[in-house]
């Protein structure tokens, strides 16, 4: 059937007729083209039956057109014999990351988990850390989140990058928290227990929303998680 129908795919046709009994009267028949279906009005003559061909056309999803005495068929082989979507598919393609995206995203959670690591690292230990080198660990950051932005090609990209966004604003204002507490002197608390700082729930939320985004990317669709919003 589907060797008969792609020779139909573009063609000159003056009448289209198929031979059955020898019948005289119009009636309407299910006319099937590769499981697409549709009534089409039928006229039989003699040991001739004609159908419509305009109707055909339509049940084909082709087009038809006419040049002087000539009526031309076009029917496109792919939309033909291309397998209907399913639901299921046309989901499953909306929701797909694209590379381009995936990587840039990979590449900024890193540099977020960079900027968040290394700042609590300091704190719970005592370290020395300064305004500036938090300054350039969130510049990079932000770079890393353009860098995405400009990435974007697709519906499931937008979203993922909404996401990026509101991981990087959780850890903005996370470090953000922590220089304040730097400068008021009140970092004692997180160098006695490091629980105090992995329980912080701004903390717990930057964790869980990473850890998230990173499965996501992984699988190369778009989910959401109460955790990044």
């Amino acid at each position: 059937m589907q060797k008969e129908w792609a020779g139909l795919c573009t063609g000159v046709f003056l009448l289209v007729s198929v031979v059955t009994s020898a019948q005289v009267g119009e009636q309407f028949r299910t006319l099937v083209i590769n499981d697409k279906s549709g009534k089409v009005a039928v006229l039989q003559m003699g040991d001739k039956t004609y159908i419509d061909l305009k109707r055909l056309v339509q049940i084909a999803d082709g087009s038809i057109s006419y040049e002087g005495n000539r009526i031309i068929l076009d029917v496109s082989c792919e939309s033909a014999l291309a397998p209907a979507s399913t639901p299921e598919t046309d989901q499953a393609s909306s929701t797909l990351l694209s590379r381009e995206f995936m990587k840039a995203a990979i590449e900024e959670i890193s540099l977020m988990r960079e900027w968040a690591s290394t700042l609590a690292n300091a704190i719970q230990n005592g370290y020395p850390i300064s305004e500036s080198s938090v300054a350039d660990y969130r510049a990079q950051a932000q770079s890393g989140l353009a860098m995405a932005s400009t990435s974007v090609s697709t519906d499931a990209d937008h979203s993922g990058l909404q996401l990026l966004n509101s991981e990087f604003e959780h850890v903005q204002a996370w470090s953000n928290k922590l220089m304040e507490a730097r400068k008021s002197m009140d970092t004692a608390k997180y160098a006695i227990s490091p629980d105090t700082l992995r329980n912080d729930p701004v903390s717990q939320k930057i964790v869980s929303c990473g850890r998230f985004l990173a499965q996501m990317l992984v699988s190369g669709h778009f989910q959401d998680d109460p955790s990044c919003h």
